[in-house]
């Protein structure tokens, strides 16, 4: 299997922090090769910072497999990252977006096996004139110009004891019931139940549906939504031979029994899905882009920037997230 390729992500925040610690741990983390598409001389200068003894050494993707064992292998970028640990600077903005875009390319090139890309922050994108709504939009247009089709990227959160899927993400709470639909419901169970059989392994995947209110609308009496939006998407789910139950109370489905009764949590909105996922295992969730033609995880946590520099960071959700990549492309090669 070729290495990973791991972005920068936003370099004033602990995305290279959390990159050097674990390199520098690579083999009590187990940590699959991996090369880093940044500045070398940045990271030389924030490992110096963070007193890392962690040689980084320019590479060419081709060479990282090789060089991982003794060095942080960096491919570098087409232009200098300059930033002050804990603050943002949109004149980085450029290298932030080459660095996911190329590690796309590295693997549609057969360089890398996957991508893992650390947090970005978007306020600082947006003041340079990124135009995708976030790192996951933006990933789905580079997954459809690879294939010639439309890609709809579906966020997972998986983690050791729960995956919870959100099926609306980044919308105010107040919305949630007029963005619902039954249609989105049954496109993110499709793409969810086709991506836990082919990367995660399990040939006949069981989701569970939460209800949008509480006592999942209990026959009405607490809104309409569960009975006319949500259970018509089981009973078409189930039409097409997936293995559903719901809707759920929400209050009720994420206890230890009732977590072994299914193998993915279909959430109506961002907190149902995350509040547990992260209340379960917050330093080792990690968040899995589904839907995209080709692997993508991602570290459960923001850039941090009150404690970058400090080294305070915990490595435990990128290390979770490096592992995860490889497991899955693993899987998809076996299927």
């Amino acid at each position: 299997m070729p290495p990973l390729a791991l972005t920068m992500g936003e370099p004033g925040g602990i995305g290279p922090d959390v990159t050097l610690e674990v390199w520098r741990r690579r083999a009590e983390l187990r940590i699959p090769p991996f090369y880093l598409l940044a500045d070398p001389a940045f990271m030389e200068a924030r490992a110096e910072m963070l007193g890392m003894d962690v040689p980084v050494q320019a590479v060419d993707p081709r060479q990282a497999f090789d060089a991982f064992a003794d060095m942080l292998p960096v491919v570098p970028l087409k232009g200098s990252v300059a930033a002050e640990a804990g603050h943002a600077d949109p004149r980085n903005a450029t290298a932030v977006v080459e660095a996911i875009a190329r590690a796309v390319g590295d693997v549609r090139s057969g360089f890398a096996a996957a991508i893992v890309t650390n947090p970005i922050n978007k306020q600082s994108l947006y003041a340079a004139g990124f135009r995708h709504p976030g790192h996951t939009e933006f990933l789905g247009t580079l997954s459809a110009a690879w294939t010639g089709f439309a890609a709809r990227p579906v966020m997972m959160l998986a983690g050791p004891e729960l995956r919870a899927v959100p099926v609306t993400i980044h919308v105010p709470l107040r919305a949630v019931a007029d963005m619902l639909t039954t249609e989105m419901i049954v496109e993110t169970g499709r793409i969810v139940a086709y991506d836990l059989r082919r990367r995660f392994g399990l040939p006949y995947p069981r989701l569970a549906v939460a209800g949008l209110n509480p006592h999942a609308g209990e026959g009405g009496a607490l809104g309409a939504e569960d009975a006319a939006v949500i259970a018509p998407a089981i009973a078409a789910l189930r039409a097409e031979g997936i293995t559903v139950t719901g809707p759920l109370s929400a209050d009720a489905m994420f206890h230890r029994a009732a977590r072994a009764n299914y193998d993915a949590a279909l959430c109506m909105y961002h907190d149902q899905a995350l509040i547990p996922a992260k209340t379960l295992s917050f330093s080792e969730t990690v968040n899995v882009t589904l839907g995209l033609a080709f692997v993508r995880t991602s570290p459960d946590h923001g850039t941090a920037f009150d404690i970058a520099g400090t080294g305070r960071a915990d490595p435990s959700s990128l290390a979770a997230a490096l592992r995860l990549a490889a497991d899955l492309v693993a899987s998809e090669q076996a299927a």
